[in-house]
C-alpha cells in the first residue's frame, strides 16, 4: 500500500502527470484584421507547462466566453 501511495504522490508532483499541456491562461484578446482583411477574434494564451505564450483566432463565440485571466485549454494542438 506504501508503494502505491508513494507512486501516486510522486505521479502528482511531475508537471506531465497533473497538467494538461494543451492548456493556460488567457493573457490578452484581441480583435485584428488578417492577411485578407478578415475579422479575426484573437485569444493569447500562456501554456501552464511550457510557459510559453500563443495567439490564435477564433469564431466570435469562443473569444466572447474566454476572458483574461481564466484557463482556457485549445484544441487540436499540441502542447507549445
Amino acid at each position: 500500500m506504501k508503494k502505491v501511495l508513494f507512486i501516486g504522490l510522486a505521479c502528482l508532483s511531475l508537471t506531465s502527470c497533473s497538467k494538461e499541456c494543451n492548456c493556460g491562461t488567457i493573457t490578452n484578446d484581441e480583435i485584428i484584421l488578417d492577411a485578407n482583411n478578415n475579422t479575426c477574434y484573437t485569444l493569447t494564451v500562456r501554456n501552464s507547462c511550457s510557459g510559453n505564450s500563443k495567439t490564435w483566432c477564433f469564431d466570435y463565440s469562443v473569444w466572447f466566453e474566454g476572458n483574461v485571466g481564466e484557463n482556457f485549454c485549445v484544441t487540436n494542438v499540441d502542447s507549445w
